[in-house]
């Protein structure tokens, strides 16, 4: 796998994957430059990253819509931040998107971004994700959101036998993964990330049920 590793590269990636028509393309320019905007304001994505921002940013988030292109039905997005990866899903498809954040002022940006781009499609909820309301997902994604015990453990109810995981973890994927029961490690394999040579995505499938009583790590 060829690793996209300049913004050009990302470009043409997004352009050859998803063949974005030009509102939905106009519609990426738009997010990355709110984004860049907001981010004087409110720490969003560190300031390192704007240069790289298509690549750590855009198609870092991407790339979790190509491992589910067929898929439809609601996609719920943990600890969406700045909407990444949510809202790039939701200016690149049509799913429906509930965004959970617990951070007021992220909320308003996501709110300001989903109506700026007239993204109907997308419901941004503003609690932590233990008092939102238990409905089923076809996928769950989460970026940077909690160790994946615990991430599990409070998104499990969402889950159904179809439901699909979408989890970049980094460096920590193999190690993350090994902390959870034997019978669920089974569910996920490990993706490489097309964005970092190092990073690693967990992809899963099915309901996740029951709590979690974690291995230690260390």
């Amino acid at each position: 796998m060829t690793i996209i590793d300049d913004e050009a590269a990302a470009r043409d990636w997004l352009r050859a994957t998803f063949d974005p028509t030009p509102a939905a393309w106009a519609g990426l320019e738009r997010f990355a430059a709110m984004l860049v905007a907001e981010n004087a304001r409110q720490n969003l994505i560190a300031a390192s990253t704007i240069p790289t921002l298509w690549v750590r940013h855009i198609a870092d988030s991407a790339q979790l819509l190509a491992f589910d292109r067929d898929g439809d039905g609601l996609w719920l997005d943990l600890g969406s931040g700045p909407g990444l990866p949510g809202l790039v899903v939701a200016i690149l498809s049509e799913r429906p998107l509930m965004l959970v954040e617990s951070r007021k002022r992220r909320c308003e940006f996501l709110r300001a971004v989903a109506e700026d781009l007239d993204l109907h499609h997308v419901e941004v909820v503003e609690a932590r994700l233990e008092a939102v309301e238990t409905r089923s997902a076809a996928t769950i994604s989460a970026r940077a959101f909690a160790p994946l015990d615990k991430l599990i453990d409070l998104s499990a109810r969402f889950s159904t036998e179809s439901t699909r995981w979408l989890l970049p973890k980094g460096r920590n994927a193999v190690k993350e993964l090994a902390l959870l029961p034997r019978p669920w490690q089974s569910l996920f394999h490990v993706e490489q990330s097309r964005t970092d040579a190092e990073s690693r995505i967990l992809v899963g499938a099915g309901r996740l049920g029951g709590r979690i009583v974690p291995k230690k790590r260390g």
